[in-house]
């Protein structure tokens, strides 16, 4: 991304979302090319006759909540998530807090190659900050877990180098937490930077270390997150949504069925099923995890990576409020985090990425077909396998899980041998 698209950008959704002016909220991480984005997007805005609040560094999912709160058109984020500082992106949220759906994305988009929008001197629009608004987004988070405190219990917290370094230590800390903060030291190029939720090393050594009840490790925008229990084990997105949907049944506040995807783990599906909660599968992309949620009335749902959906509790993903709600149940039942996700066995997950040539349904080619089948059958209903074309690269990914390590990776690479085969003939 550039400035100069950063301006068109404003331009053509100003066009979209408030062609007669209106207000909105940007928010962005700490990566340096934040401040630069930052003011092209408020150049093009007010350009166009649209009133910016400026935020600063505050987690997606705040941005979120805060354009909801402050009744604006819509809102930014500048963010590339869980990437490194060099890469660069922007998110988009509706007056209440969604994302936009494919239409408003697409009338965008047809408009990105319009002259730039600007209004005559008296019809600008005006730039405010906001930043220190962002104690509401605190407030909120708090919130979520129904006055109770979490005194008692020693978390160890990773921001990523991101933007939850500041609110996420002071949640926790409101909340009577004993905190000890890491990747909180954002420098503009250290986010995601070994450290975070995808790279949660540290934490697994630190929780341990310091003798904490658990550690909390967001993504850099902070709509993800993992946690790790006392031993310095992980708990992923599958695992916390385990705890989370057990402890909203014992309470009777879960509705509807809990939504994974595709790649969540077939043990999640087993352990749900065994204590009566249906569960459901939707595409990779929380965007379908979503809008599974709305279909059936459900209102949990996520992926393995940690972006959990609380809809009970907010609009989009948020690793902040995910993780509150688990650290509400440890305190609450007064039990360890390793003991809550004990009830969920992870099956060995085998994933392999077979390069191609050329895009391809593998599950239209007989071979293929086949070959899938005498897993299946061999699996006798305790395995699963996946074939999924990516998105963004040139590959086939075959996952196969099963109860058992090797039969499962045995599996998994002789269904991979067909898919290449199938590749080059």
């Amino acid at each position: 991304m550039t400035v100069d698209f950063a301006l068109r950008l404003a331009s053509a959704a100003a066009r979209v979302l408030a062609p007669e002016g209106g207000t909105v909220l940007i928010g962005k991480d700490t990566r340096l090319s934040g401040y630069m984005f930052e003011s092209a997007l408020e150049a093009g805005f007010v350009a166009a006759g649209v009133d910016v609040m400026l935020i600063g560094p505050l987690p997606t999912p705040g941005i979120a909540y805060m354009t909801r709160r402050f009744s604006c058109d819509f809102g930014v984020v500048i963010s590339a998530s869980h990437n490194l500082y060099d890469d660069n992106g922007i998110k988009f949220f509706d007056r209440s807090g969604g994302k936009l759906s494919d239409e408003l994305e697409e009338r965008i988009e047809a408009q990105l190659e319009a002259p730039p929008l600007t209004r005559a001197s008296r019809s600008l629009g005006r730039a405010t900050r906001a930043d220190r608004s962002r104690t509401h987004y605190q407030e909120f988070c708090a919130s979520t877990v129904g006055g109770e405190d979490l005194s008692g219990l020693k978390v160890v917290i990773d921001c990523a180098n991101g933007a939850a370094y500041k609110v996420g230590p002071r949640i926790l800390a409101d909340l009577g937490a004993e905190i000890v903060p890491i990747g909180c030291s954002p420098n503009g190029r250290n986010i995601n930077d070994g450290c975070g939720s995808t790279v949660p090393d540290l934490l697994q050594l630190t929780v341990p270390g310091v003798r904490a009840n658990v550690g909390v490790a967001l993504d850099g925008d902070g709509d993800r997150v993992v946690l790790v229990d006392h031993l310095g084990r992980i708990v992923d997105g599958d695992q916390i949504l385990y705890v989370m949907a057990r402890a909203l049944q014992e309470r009777n506040e879960l509705r509807g069925p809990v939504v994974g995807t595709v790649m969540s783990n077939l043990g999640l599906e087993v352990a749900l099923r065994s204590a009566g909660i249906e569960f459901r599968r939707a595409a990779v992309g929380d965007r379908y995890v979503l809008a599974t949620l709305r279909e059936t009335g459900g209102i949990l749902g996520g992926e393995t990576s940690g972006h959990i959906l609380c809809l009970d509790k907010t609009t989009t993903g948020d690793g902040l409020v995910s993780a509150l709600q688990v650290l509400s149940v440890v305190k609450r039942t007064g039990r360890s985090l390793a003991e809550l996700a004990s009830g969920m066995r992870k099956f060995p997950q085998v994933l392999l990425n077979v390069k191609v040539a050329r895009r391809f349904d593998p599950a239209q080619v007989p071979a293929v077909q086949a070959a899938v089948e005498r897993i299946e059958k061999r699996m006798a209903g305790e395995g699963r396998v996946v074939l999924r074309p990516s998105g963004t690269e040139p590959v086939i990914r075959v996952m196969v899980e099963g109860r058992d390590e090797a039969p499962t990776r045995a599996a998994a690479t002789e269904l991979a041998e067909v898919v290449r085969s199938a590749a080059q003939a």
